[in-house]
């Protein structure tokens, strides 16, 4: 097992890591729409909050030479579950076509109140 620190992430907001390396898996924990630089959430609606989640997922696969198509499975968690439409429509433009299997679920908060967080499991190479 190997933990995975990114310095170019959002910095964890308590003791975990990005992400842990096992079994050619790699497992990446929740992300929510903070800005990495200014650690303060971006955007006031599920679209500009999915996208920005996405991104911070694409920079901790980043780190292990892997991209959004390497992912097997996601769990997305809305606030609000009439926020889905919204994150799908992002959601789907972002993957391009890939679909890893997903399951969302709908949270009372997050430690952040977020609109979205995602986590994912992706195949390392």
């Amino acid at each position: 097992m190997e933990e995975v620190f990114v310095k170019d992430a959002p910095k964890a907001i308590g003791p975990y890591c990005h992400a842990m390396k096992v079994h050619g898996l790699m497992f990446c924990s929740g992300q929510t729409p903070l800005d990495p630089e200014t650690m303060k959430i971006v955007g006031d609606n599920i679209m500009d909050q999915t996208e920005r989640v996405l991104k911070n997922i694409s920079i901790v696969l980043a780190e292990e030479n892997l991209s959004l198509k390497d992912i097997v499975k996601t769990t997305v968690y809305l606030k609000n579950m009439e926020d889905f439409e919204g994150m799908n429509k992002v959601y789907a433009h972002m993957f391009a076509g890939h679909k890893p299997s997903r399951t969302t679920i709908s949270i009372k908060q997050n430690p952040l109140d977020a609109l979205v967080e995602i986590e994912c499991i992706a195949e390392l190479k």
